[in-house]
């Protein structure tokens, strides 16, 4: 599961990268720079990822601040895993405390479309391939040129209500407003190399590889990361209003590896065109390979930072926006008909060139390491720690 060598950004030596890490003889977390391999802590000048975030140029402060060395990042990495880790030891956490952890949905033409086939299909897999059909036929399988909240949007809107075949992930596909919702509470996500859970109610569910924005409390994006976006069809597709069970349970949020904070190397237009690779290895050698291209985003980033934060909705500490996938399974795993669905033991990489890999094995949610490190422990700890 750990190969150090595939966590970094190609392009590492000129990246400017910071984290989080878990230092057993603080009992709490500490943010970190990396550099040139190595990782320091700088939790003396920046306590929290949100401070970090919020500073004037956080890259300026991950590149020259005086830290702590705590090690190799390989060793860290090592060290992650929760079924080896040496709890004596440090090791790395997802790279967000503070900050709300939001996501966009229906971001992807053919994500909207997997999204109106689980909810015509109310959560029965054995029902999507035949409605896939139907609403492929109905409303076309490339509706990438489409601009959402455009007057040709607004009549393909009217044909399909003529049709009885509107849905609300139409509404939120290709209408003028995005769908932004909760994730995860802020402290709740996993990092790398740390299992991710799937809630054992679910039989139909899956990875959704996704570019994470960091957004600071006035809407200004510093940089990115990557991550998981576990969901479960099934119990999303029984009714929209079941979001929250199929999207936040414990561990079911990854984040990761480290936070790429902009800078002359690397900006917004690199994500605009990173590709989001993903590899799913089973127990049973199953292998699935995907990808998910940010360049046929319906939304552009910004645009998406922008109906998340304004004056009508503020977050102090600032958010993480995943910017959703158009990734979305559909071949067969086991029996014809079936999709595909993950299985414990299930190993996830999601990777892009410039932010590294973000890599998980998937276990059943109370299998997992609980969460208990919530906000309050983190200031109580900081606190004691004199970084407060």
């Amino acid at each position: 599961m750990v190969d150090p060598n595939g966590m970094l950004p190609d392009d590492s030596a000129a990246a400017t990268l910071a984290g989080r890490v878990w230092r057993p003889g603080a009992d709490g977390p500490s943010v970190v720079a990396i550099r040139d391999g190595a990782v320091f802590d700088i939790s003396a000048v920046c306590p929290t990822m949100r401070d970090l975030c919020e500073a004037a140029d956080p890259s300026d402060i991950v590149r020259t601040s005086p830290g702590e060395p705590l090690g190799s990042v390989a060793a860290l990495l090592t060290n992650t895993p929760p079924q080896t880790r040496d709890r004596g030891k440090p090791w790395l956490l997802a790279p967000v405390d503070l900050q709300a952890i939001k996501a966009a949905g229906v971001t992807f033409a053919i994500s909207m479309l997997e999204r109106v086939i689980e909810e015509r299909a109310r959560g029965d897999l054995t029902a999507a391939a035949a409605i896939r059909a139907e609403v492929t036929r109905l409303v076309g399988d490339d509706l990438a040129k489409l601009k959402p909240g455009s007057p040709e949007a607004a009549r393909l809107k009217q044909v399909l209500i003529e049709q009885n075949a509107w849905s609300q992930y139409l509404e939120v596909g290709i209408g003028p407003d995005a769908e932004i919702f909760t994730k995860a509470q802020p402290m709740a996500a996993v990092g790398t190399c740390m299992d991710a859970g799937v809630n054992p109610m679910s039989s139909w569910n899956n990875p959704e590889p996704e570019v994470v924005l960091f957004v600071t409390s006035t809407g200004r994006i510093v940089g990115a990361t990557l991550g998981n976006d576990v969901n479960l069809r099934d119990v999303e597709g029984r009714s929209a209003l079941l979001l929250s069970k199929a999207k936040d349970n414990n561990a079911s949020c990854a984040i990761g590896p480290f936070l790429r904070l902009f800078d002359d190397a690397f900006t917004l237009d690199d994500i605009r065109s990173t590709t989001v690779s993903l590899r799913v290895e089973g127990l049973d050698q199953y292998v699935l390979n995907g990808s998910s291209s940010i360049a046929k985003i319906s939304r552009d980033p910004a645009d998406l930072v922008a109906q998340m934060v304004s004056v009508h909705h503020r977050y102090p500490d600032g958010a993480v926006l995943f910017l959703g996938t158009m990734f979305a399974p559909v071949e067969d795993r086991d029996a014809k008909g079936q999709g595909f669905t993950h299985k414990t033991g299930d190993i996830v990489t999601i990777s892009a060139p410039k932010l590294g890999s973000l890599v998980n094995r998937i276990m059943p949610t109370d299998h997992c390491e609980p969460w208990t490190f919530g906000v309050g422990a983190l200031m109580r700890n900081l606190a004691a720690r004199g970084l407060l």
